[in-house]
């Protein structure tokens, strides 16, 4: 555990769940085999929005339960930070999208490429919100150039299309395998103006990963919701999302240029997205309390100066007493 302090091992240890930066280290033996047992979670990617950063690939989390590989959402870097966790791409079997927002999907036509170009030959099931189907037909159309060239040379005998299927799902039980269940809900990242384009149309959900004895929420994105606390009530972890201050954000959009470029009633509403939309860290620790999780992992998160995150961590500890950590790119927690 290279990088954690022996108090925080400690603390970690009291709340039930074990943290290592081992991973997010220069150094990883890809060649090692990981633990089977238990639950791991893995912050692959850590960065909020479409805006690239040094240092964190962009929204993606990995569970990993006796041994099996779920991925919840493939922002643009997943495939690299996948090869750096040392993860074995032939096994992933089922892949959990929270909405279709590019930052949490744009990592997965690389993915679902190299997965085809290492010859595997088993279904490989991308869930979704509506809007994931139709993501997966395009990636796929766009995939058929490269494995028809494959099937002509001879590297590779299937079309691409007859490896992955997308699935549009509702709410509630959506999966369920030898390992674990997972329930959906919708939450509050999305709100559209009647007769917009996708009024009706597209969805935001959150995810819970339930094995017979532990349990697991990712949020996604999302914005202050009841149903996001129901989902939670109980849990181990909630992996969360958590956005800058509202000031901290104003002044990264007019730092980008972005801000002047808006009109009044563009920065109106990127101001009442940033709120509504996204969860401040007070916000997180609200939701937190009331559902009486044990450990929130933050991610999905902005720069901030100099990297320090610490008053995040005392936004949430405002209402909630547990366990709470800032989640970097290929940082492991263990939920023994």
């Amino acid at each position: 555990m290279r990088g954690t302090s022996s108090s925080l091992i400690a603390a970690l240890a009291a709340a039930g769940v074990a943290v290592s930066a081992g991973w997010a280290q220069a150094q990883v033996n890809s060649a090692a085999s990981p633990p089977k047992s238990g639950i791991r979670i893995v912050t692959l990617g850590t960065r909020s929005g479409p805006q690239p950063t040094v240092g964190r690939a962009q929204s993606s989390n990995l569970l990993v339960v006796n041994g099996a590989q779920y991925l919840i959402d493939a922002g643009d870097g997943v495939t690299r930070r996948l090869t750096r966790l040392g993860a074995d791409f032939r096994n992933i079997d089922d892949i959990f999208i929270t909405h279709p927002h590019s930052d949490h999907t744009g990592g997965l036509g690389a993915l679902l490429g190299l997965i085809y170009d290492l010859n595997r030959t088993k279904l490989v099931n991308i869930y979704g919100p509506p809007g994931t189907a139709a993501s997966v037909q395009g990636l796929l159309q766009f995939l058929t150039v490269s494995a028809e060239i494959r099937i002509s040379d001879g590297t590779n005998t299937i079309p691409v299309a007859k490896l992955y299927s997308g699935h549009d799902t509702g709410v509630g039980m959506i999966f369920q395998d030898a390992n674990l269940k997972v329930r959906a809900v919708e939450n509050t990242h999305f709100h559209f103006k009647p007769g917009s384009p996708a009024y009706g149309k597209y969805k935001s959900y959150s995810y819970r990963f339930d094995t017979p004895d532990r349990s697991v929420v990712f949020t996604g994105d999302t914005g202050p919701s009841d149903a996001v606390i129901e989902l939670a009530k109980g849990a181990d972890v909630i992996v969360s999302e958590a956005t800058n201050p509202v000031d901290e954000f104003k002044q990264g959009q007019i730092r980008q240029g972005a801000w002047q470029a808006k009109t009044p009633d563009e920065q109106a509403n990127l101001i009442r997205h940033h709120i509504e939309e996204h969860l401040l860290p007070e916000d997180l620790g609200k939701m937190a309390a009331q559902a009486g999780v044990k450990t929130v992992i933050m991610t999905h998160i902005q720069p901030s100066p100099n990297n320090d995150y610490g008053r995040y961590v005392e936004a949430v500890k405002r209402s909630f007493s547990g366990q709470v950590l800032v989640a970097k790119d290929l940082m492991e927690f263990q939920v023994p």
